[in-house]
């Protein structure tokens, strides 16, 4: 079961404006990397379903975070489809991400009232997944659309809130770039964890970052 609700996580999302995307084989390096993080001042972490028994190590990053990371929300990305959603809130996902908009995902996560943010690439696309209840719909390949895609869709939908992933970097003109246009938050992933730092297992550097990047959005959300 989800350590915290609906409205809690989208709060948890938007007051921070910054989500890390990992994923790492091993549950003791996933673990390193999601205390780093929290360190830094992230309080939504998504792990991401990309690899054999990511369940698995999902599993013991929810029990690992409940003790050592109290006030962070971790949930899951890169879902397709409804059973993968089910089996992840199970194992006590706050929230469910994923690359494309699939419906039979809403009717699951809505059931437990868990966030679902949908992977979408046109404005009708977002509506729809408005209109199934989704609150937090994510402008996916980010790199590929711009800030200016989204500085386009505020304009006729307000109301919308927008995670934007792939292509975001951990700069102050990159991630300005996309406050200014009005996303809700980022999402953040290689560029936050370079392999290299991670093998070395430099986790200073990931906090580091991470406060960094917090700043950034702080910053470019008071301008």
């Amino acid at each position: 079961m989800a350590r915290f609700d609906k409205l809690a996580v989208l709060n948890k999302i938007g007051e921070t404006g910054m989500v890390p995307v990992f994923y790492h084989k091993d549950a003791e390096v996933a673990k390193k990397v999601i205390k780093a993080c929290y360190e830094g001042g992230v309080r939504a972490f998504e792990f991401t379903n990309r690899g054999d028994f990511a369940h698995e190590v999902f599993a013991e990053c929810v029990k690992y975070a409940a003790k050592e990371c109290p006030e962070l929300a971790l949930g899951i990305g890169s879902v397709v489809d409804a059973p993968t959603a089910a089996l992840y809130i199970q194992l006590g996902a706050c929230f469910v991400v994923g690359p494309l908009f699939n419906p039979d995902i809403v009717a699951v996560c809505n059931r437990r009232l868990i966030p679902y943010c949908p992977g979408c690439g046109t404005v009708s696309e977002i509506g729809k997944a408005q209109e199934m209840g989704c609150d937090l719909c994510k402008v996916f390949p980010g790199d590929v659309y711009g800030p200016a895609f989204v500085k386009g869709l505020m304009a006729p939908c307000p109301w919308s809130k927008i995670m934007v992933t792939g292509g975001v970097s951990p700069t102050e003109e990159n991630i300005s770039g996309w406050i200014k246009a009005g996303v809700y938050c980022v999402g953040m992933g290689s560029k936050l964890f370079p392999s290299d730092r991670v093998q070395a297992e430099d986790w200073q550097y990931v906090t580091d970052k991470c406060r960094e990047a917090l700043g950034y959005v702080s910053s470019a959300r008071s301008k």
